[in-house]
C-alpha cells in the first residue's frame, strides 16, 4: 500500500496458511498514532500505528504485545511491554501492531511470519 488512512479493517495473520483474522484500528495520522492506546482499559483486536519503528507504554494503563513489522508487512519481532517503558527502534521497522499483552501469541504472531491488512470501505456519507 502507499499511501495509509486512519480507519478499520481486518488483520489476516497468515493468510497463506489459512489465516486468522483480528480486527484491526489503523493510526496512520500524526495525531492518531501519539494517542494510540493511551487512555483506554482495553483493545478489540489490534491497532496498526504506521509509520512507526518504535513505541512506548508511559501512561498506558495495560501491559501490551508490540509487534514491530517490515515494510512488506513481515514480523521481524514481537514483544510484551508493561506500561512505562521505552520500546528500542528497530531499524527495518516501518509499521507497529499493539494489542492486549498474550494476544499476538494466540493468534500465531511471531517473527517471519507475515500479515495482510484489509480495509473496511468507509461509511456512506463520511
Amino acid at each position: 500500500m502507499a499511501r495509509w488512512r486512519d480507519g478499520r479493517g481486518e488483520l489476516v495473520v497468515d493468510a497463506e496458511g489459512g489465516g486468522r483474522r483480528v480486527p484491526v484500528e489503523i493510526a496512520a495520522s500524526y495525531r492518531a498514532r501519539t494517542r494510540g492506546l493511551l487512555g483506554r482499559d482495553s483493545v478489540d483486536g489490534a491497532m496498526l500505528l504506521t509509520p512507526a519503528g518504535s513505541v512506548h507504554t508511559f501512561r498506558m494503563r495495560m501491559p501490551i504485545d508490540v509487534a514491530y513489522l517490515d515494510g512488506r508487512l513481515r514480523v521481524i519481532a514481537v514483544r510484551t511491554m508493561p506500561p512505562g517503558r521505552l520500546g528500542l527502534p528497530r531499524l527495518r521497522s516501518r509499521h507497529v501492531l499493539e494489542a492486549a499483552a498474550g494476544a499476538m501469541e494466540t493468534w500465531g504472531l511471531r517473527a517471519g511470519v507475515r500479515v495482510e491488512v484489509r480495509l473496511s470501505p468507509p461509511c456512506a456519507g463520511t
